[in-house]
């Protein structure tokens, strides 16, 4: 992405796509004609399964009032007490929250390019899928990688933080 493309595009996702230069990604951020705030809007958007967005949630730690991103499949939840045991308590983290820590808005909260660096924790449930993709920083904007990139590019530990499906 040249200087003048990566201009055009949002703050947020210019921090996103300075981190996958950086880090020699192969895929920049793609802008959406539509928002994809949430998992269901981003994989009707891309046309695919809900469980390939890699959705991003923030908690705040209480012990220290650190952010605590859950990077998780957009077809499970995060079961808190999963994340507490690995984290200590949490508590849900509202919209200033998250935007001061993260520098980015709910909705679009992307898994790398933080304002400061969160504890991250990414769901053992997203290596289900060869190709997924993440927010990049700004509800129109997403990025294509494989689980195994996740993990390279946050330095994150992979865990069992989601709820059991129950089953229909």
């Amino acid at each position: 992405m040249c200087g003048s493309e990566l201009k055009s595009l949002p703050e947020g996702v210019q921090r996103v796509a300075v981190a996958l230069q950086a880090a020699g990604h192969p895929h920049g951020p793609v802008m959406l004609d539509d928002a994809a705030r949430t998992a269901q809007q981003a994989a009707d958007a891309l046309g695919v399964g809900v469980g390939q967005i890699a959705k991003s949630i923030i908690f705040r730690r209480r012990s220290d009032d650190a952010a605590v991103l859950v990077i998780t499949s957009g077809d499970r939840r995060v079961d808190e007490k999963k994340v507490e045991a690995l984290v200590g308590k949490v508590g849900r983290a509202d919209a200033d929250f998250v935007r001061l820590k993260t520098g980015f808005a709910i909705g679009g909260v992307s898994p790398i390019g933080h304002a400061s660096p969160p504890v991250t924790l990414i769901d053992r449930e997203l290596f289900r899928f060869e190709e997924i993709w993440a927010a990049a920083g700004h509800p129109h904007g997403v990025f294509k990688l494989r689980p195994q990139d996740l993990v390279a590019l946050t330095g994150a530990p992979v865990a069992d933080v989601d709820q059991p499906v129950l089953a229909a």
